[in-house]
């Protein structure tokens, strides 16, 4: 699956810079060690122990990155286990989305200690929305495995750095900070040395790695970070954020805490996403003639098998999808790109603004979501998806983007594949 720092992601680092002098923002330390990971250091010290370790975040994670170095460097450090990953990133996906893939991409696995890294991804949400959305992942975990424990990462993208350079956290890890505090949980600046080499004129932040000696003469000691100035180079700025994590693990290993199970009684935001569910589409009523697709057979809905939970495809204007749900939030999770069309949204019998299934970014299918409804009165809502027959210029669309279309057959369809429903509730008949 291609990586991808998604439009909306580049909205969200550019909103959440301007932002940032508007929200208090918590002073930048490397590590805040609080309650340390002590169920998962104990554990990883017992001979023939078998330990997973949970990644959930971006396409920075899903890098063959820190993710990769960390999982290698706890292999090395205690041999006397065994350990193996849940890779549960998605690129330019953010927490408003991870605490509804929480329970079917890493709870189901049971992990022993759980990363989150949405700190980029969430650059320009708001502020309480991350805590929600960051506390539901935590009470979430903890009610399934209370044993589990969970760190907060917190990367760094040139756009999200000027508040670094001040000593500051940027705005997203700064509330996701409040969540951390209130819990205990361990959090970790992975951009400290990266910011630190900026300021000192020794990091260039987008740039390909210099591989002739002209190029490496040219760059001299100045660390290349990343090509596009978000996703490090494996070799250079994941390194760093590597180098972080291991500095900071002794402080985690003799925090305070002793092994124990952990509690989530009291809630920071009793609004929080807890309560977040990822349910198959297929639970919907589809329009006559409309049939999921086969996961394991379909030619295109089974390289999508391992994170969405069904798939529906609608190829005719007014095919339908209806359904009702219990709750206060409602979301899409879905398939964009360059057979993408436009939806047209009911909700609760009043139409919404319809929604464009393909993006500048789209030349080539990716996840995605879209938001029905939220903060709605809690109670029973109606929904209707009608895929409308509504042409898309994609030429112009693609062109925000400096894309072009290569291939018209590619993009002449106008479709729809959801495969899933994220309720902040739950679905009723």
């Amino acid at each position: 699956m291609r990586l991808l720092f998604s439009a909306l992601a580049l909205c969200a680092a550019v909103l959440g810079h301007a932002a940032d002098k508007d929200y208090p923002l918590v002073d930048a330390q490397e590590v805040r060690a609080r309650g340390g990971l002590p169920n998962f250091f104990l554990k990883a010290q017992t001979t023939g122990a078998e330990l997973k370790i949970g990644y959930l975040g971006g396409s920075i994670t899903a890098q063959n990155g820190w993710r990769v170095q960390t999982l290698a460097h706890f292999k090395k450090a205690y041999p006397q286990s065994t350990f193996t990953e849940i890779n549960a990133a998605i690129g330019g996906t953010g927490s408003d989305l991870g605490v509804f893939r929480l329970q079917q991409d890493v709870l189901s696995k049971n992990p022993d200690l759980l990363f989150v890294e949405f700190a980029v991804n969430d650059g320009g949400a708001d502020p309480q929305r991350i805590i929600r959305c960051m506390e539901g992942i935590v009470r979430q975990t903890w009610k399934a495995n209370p044993s589990c424990d969970i760190c907060f990462v917190y990367t760094l993208t040139e756009a999200l750095s000027p508040a670094m350079l001040e000593g500051k956290l940027q705005r997203s890890a700064s509330a996701m900070e409040k969540v951390s505090e209130f819990y205990g949980i361990p959090s970790i600046a992975l951009g400290m040395e990266v910011a630190k080499l900026a300021k000192a004129g020794k990091l260039v932040w987008k740039s390909p790695l210099p591989k002739t000696d002209e190029q490496k003469q040219a760059a001299g000691d100045k660390l290349v970070f990343a090509a596009d100035g978000v996703h490090p180079h494996e070799s250079t700025g994941h390194v760093l954020y590597t180098q972080a994590i291991v500095r900071s693990l002794p402080a985690l290993a003799i925090a305070n805490n002793a092994p124990a199970p952990h509690v989530s009684n009291l809630a920071l935001d009793p609004a929080n996403f807890e309560r977040a569910t990822l349910a198959p589409i297929t639970a919907a009523k589809l329009s006559d003639g409309l049939v999921a697709a086969d996961m394991k057979t379909d030619a295109f809905a089974k390289g999508w098998a391992n994170r969405l939970p069904a798939m529906v495809k609608l190829t005719q204007p007014g095919q339908s999808i209806e359904f009702k749900f219990k709750g206060t939030h409602c979301a899409v999770y879905d398939i964009v790109g360059p057979a993408g069309g436009k939806v047209g949204v009911t909700l609760d019998g009043k139409k919404q603004n319809n929604v464009q299934r393909i993006d500048a970014y789209c030349t080539y299918n990716r996840l995605s979501t879209f938001t029905v409804g939220t903060d709605l009165p809690e109670g029973i809502h109606t929904v209707r998806l009608e895929l409308l027959a509504d042409p898309i210029d994609k030429a112009a669309v693609l062109a925000k983007n400096k894309n072009i279309i290569d291939q018209p057959e590619r993009f002449a369809p106008l479709n729809f594949f959801p495969g899933g429903l994220l309720v902040l509730g739950e679905l009723v008949p």
